[in-house]
């Protein structure tokens, strides 16, 4: 398995990339809209999730875990393919989706192409209970999510809050997140 690919960019395109390894292989990789805009045009390391299925073998890439953390729990999902996945990464950030999965929002999903009504409630159904998870043990998000859920905060507004954080600390981002959160009431 492929888990992390670095190296040249021979190509980039709004939906893919090839890139030159050091040790001269080449690799096509898929990515989200959010993934492209964020990439120069040198070098880069992408974190990759590899699917095999009976005629081909594909590459994922992203920038960060959260973003591939999230498309590896959305292929999981019955009628959520590698392609839907990656345009739903392309329509919402992470923080976005988490965001709109809190307050359980099936018209924003509906915007994504491809994905309808039934398919977005099953999504926010197989995600309902699980907002933590879409952030890698022990990140400061999750740590700031459990600290603010202990002190009353509903799951929704705090996905909110952090969203809108700008600190990458846990202290920071649960002070920052305070702050957010006596504005929302």
């Amino acid at each position: 398995m492929v888990s992390a690919v670095e190296g040249t960019l021979l190509r980039k395109e709004p939906s893919f990339c090839d890139l030159m390894t050091a040790g001269g292989s080449a690799y096509r990789i898929f990515y989200s809209l959010n993934t492209f805009s964020r990439l120069n045009d040198e070098k880069a390391r992408l974190l990759t999730t590899m699917i095999v299925r009976q005629d081909a073998i594909t590459l994922f890439g992203f920038l960060e875990e959260r973003e591939r953390l999230l498309f590896e729990q959305l292929i999981k999902i019955s009628g959520v393919g590698p392609k839907s996945a990656i345009a739903i990464l392309s329509t919402f950030t992470p923080e976005h989706f988490v965001e709109a999965i809190a307050e359980r929002n099936e018209a924003l999903l509906t915007k994504v192409p491809g994905i309808g009504k039934k398919t977005a409630a099953l999504i926010i159904v197989q995600f309902a209970g699980t907002i933590e998870n879409l952030t890698p043990s022990g990140a400061p998000e999750r740590e700031a999510s459990q600290a603010l859920e202990s002190l009353g905060f509903k799951p929704a507004e705090i996905a909110k809050a952090i969203g809108r954080c700008a600190s990458t600390d846990t202290v920071s981002i649960i002070k920052e997140a305070l702050k957010i959160l006596q504005r929302i009431k």
